[in-house]
Protein backbone atom coordinates (compact mmCIF):
# COMPACT_ATOMS: atom_id res chain seq x y z
CA UNK A 1 0.00 0.00 0.00
CA UNK A 2 1.19 3.50 -1.11
CA UNK A 3 2.09 5.76 2.25
CA UNK A 4 0.07 9.44 1.44
CA UNK A 5 2.40 12.11 2.40
CA UNK A 6 1.54 14.20 4.90
CA UNK A 7 1.15 18.38 4.20
CA UNK A 8 3.56 20.42 5.65
CA UNK A 9 4.41 24.21 5.32
CA UNK A 10 7.90 22.75 4.91
CA UNK A 11 7.61 20.44 2.49
CA UNK A 12 5.46 22.73 0.13
CA UNK A 13 7.89 25.66 0.48
CA UNK A 14 11.02 22.67 0.03
CA UNK A 15 8.61 22.20 -3.61
CA UNK A 16 8.26 25.95 -4.37
CA UNK A 17 11.66 26.52 -4.07
CA UNK A 18 12.88 23.98 -6.59
CA UNK A 19 9.57 25.15 -8.75
CA UNK A 20 10.06 28.99 -8.46
CA UNK A 21 13.67 29.11 -9.56
CA UNK A 22 15.37 28.66 -12.54
CA UNK A 23 18.71 28.07 -11.64
CA UNK A 24 18.47 24.50 -11.03
CA UNK A 25 19.64 24.42 -6.98
CA UNK A 26 20.76 22.00 -5.21
CA UNK A 27 19.82 20.54 -1.85
CA UNK A 28 22.24 22.79 -0.28
CA UNK A 29 20.78 25.43 -1.83
CA UNK A 30 17.32 24.72 -0.80
CA UNK A 31 18.36 24.63 2.44
CA UNK A 32 20.21 27.66 3.04
CA UNK A 33 16.93 29.61 0.93
CA UNK A 34 14.44 27.80 3.29
CA UNK A 35 16.39 27.68 6.59
CA UNK A 36 15.70 31.63 7.91
CA UNK A 37 11.98 31.13 7.29
CA UNK A 38 12.34 27.78 9.04
CA UNK A 39 14.98 27.69 11.68
CA UNK A 40 14.19 23.81 12.66
CA UNK A 41 14.48 22.68 9.03
CA UNK A 42 17.22 20.12 8.75
CA UNK A 43 19.28 19.29 5.71
CA UNK A 44 18.14 15.89 5.76
CA UNK A 45 14.57 16.84 5.69
CA UNK A 46 15.13 18.91 2.54
CA UNK A 47 17.24 15.78 0.89
CA UNK A 48 13.65 13.33 2.10
CA UNK A 49 11.61 15.69 0.40
CA UNK A 50 13.64 16.16 -2.81
CA UNK A 51 14.06 12.10 -2.85
CA UNK A 52 10.21 11.77 -2.47
CA UNK A 53 9.58 14.58 -5.16
CA UNK A 54 12.13 13.29 -7.43
CA UNK A 55 10.14 9.85 -7.35
CA UNK A 56 6.76 11.54 -7.70
CA UNK A 57 7.62 12.75 -10.57
CA UNK A 58 7.04 16.34 -9.33
CA UNK A 59 10.64 17.63 -9.89
CA UNK A 60 13.83 15.93 -11.86
CA UNK A 61 17.64 15.43 -10.95
CA UNK A 62 19.66 17.04 -13.59
CA UNK A 63 22.60 14.87 -12.66
CA UNK A 64 25.65 15.90 -10.53
CA UNK A 65 27.08 18.80 -11.61
CA UNK A 66 30.56 19.56 -9.35
CA UNK A 67 29.77 17.20 -6.53
CA UNK A 68 26.19 17.82 -6.13
CA UNK A 69 22.95 16.70 -7.52
CA UNK A 70 20.99 19.30 -9.07
CA UNK A 71 17.16 19.59 -9.21
CA UNK A 72 14.88 21.26 -11.95
CA UNK A 73 10.90 22.00 -11.17
CA UNK A 74 10.71 21.56 -15.07
CA UNK A 75 9.19 18.11 -15.85
CA UNK A 76 8.12 19.45 -19.69
CA UNK A 77 10.53 17.58 -22.03
CA UNK A 78 13.41 19.39 -22.21
CA UNK A 79 17.36 19.24 -22.24
CA UNK A 80 20.41 21.35 -20.47
CA UNK A 81 23.25 22.69 -21.29
CA UNK A 82 25.59 22.53 -18.53
CA UNK A 83 28.80 24.52 -18.48
CA UNK A 84 31.83 22.72 -17.32
CA UNK A 85 34.02 25.71 -15.91
CA UNK A 86 31.35 27.47 -13.90
CA UNK A 87 28.55 24.54 -13.49
CA UNK A 88 26.15 26.90 -14.71
CA UNK A 89 22.54 24.46 -15.91
CA UNK A 90 20.77 26.29 -18.69
CA UNK A 91 17.42 24.90 -20.38
CA UNK A 92 17.29 24.27 -23.95
CA UNK A 93 13.47 23.70 -24.73
CA UNK A 94 12.57 20.55 -26.90
CA UNK A 95 12.97 16.93 -27.54
CA UNK A 96 16.14 16.49 -29.06
CA UNK A 97 15.93 12.68 -29.85
CA UNK A 98 13.76 12.67 -32.89
CA UNK A 99 10.99 9.21 -32.50
CA UNK A 100 12.21 7.86 -35.73
CA UNK A 101 15.56 7.22 -33.66
CA UNK A 102 13.98 5.84 -30.80
CA UNK A 103 11.90 4.06 -32.87
CA UNK A 104 15.22 2.44 -34.48
CA UNK A 105 16.39 1.78 -30.75
CA UNK A 106 13.53 0.19 -29.83
CA UNK A 107 13.35 -2.29 -33.07
CA UNK A 108 16.99 -3.17 -32.85
CA UNK A 109 17.26 -4.07 -29.03
CA UNK A 110 13.79 -5.09 -28.33
CA UNK A 111 13.24 -2.22 -25.48
CA UNK A 112 10.65 0.15 -25.15
CA UNK A 113 12.24 4.07 -24.70
CA UNK A 114 9.89 5.64 -22.61
CA UNK A 115 12.24 8.92 -21.67
CA UNK A 116 15.87 10.21 -22.84
CA UNK A 117 18.04 12.30 -21.38
CA UNK A 118 20.14 14.28 -23.46
CA UNK A 119 22.87 17.16 -22.07
CA UNK A 120 24.89 19.35 -23.64
CA UNK A 121 28.14 20.52 -21.80
CA UNK A 122 30.76 23.09 -22.77
CA UNK A 123 31.07 26.46 -21.86
CA UNK A 124 28.61 28.93 -21.16
CA UNK A 125 28.39 32.17 -22.85
CA UNK A 126 29.78 34.45 -19.24
CA UNK A 127 32.80 31.46 -19.34
CA UNK A 128 33.31 32.52 -22.98
CA UNK A 129 33.67 35.67 -22.44
CA UNK A 130 36.52 35.36 -19.95
CA UNK A 131 38.98 33.06 -22.51
CA UNK A 132 41.60 34.25 -23.58
CA UNK A 133 40.81 35.28 -27.52
CA UNK A 134 42.54 32.83 -30.05
CA UNK A 135 45.64 34.22 -31.62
Amino acid sequence: MEKKQNYSRKREAILNAIKSTSIHPTAEWVYQTLKPVYPDLSLGTVYRNLAQFKNDGVIVSVGTVNGQERFDGNTEPHTHFICSSCGAVIDIPGEFVPSAVKDAIAREYCVLVDSTDVQFHGLCSECLKRQPPLE
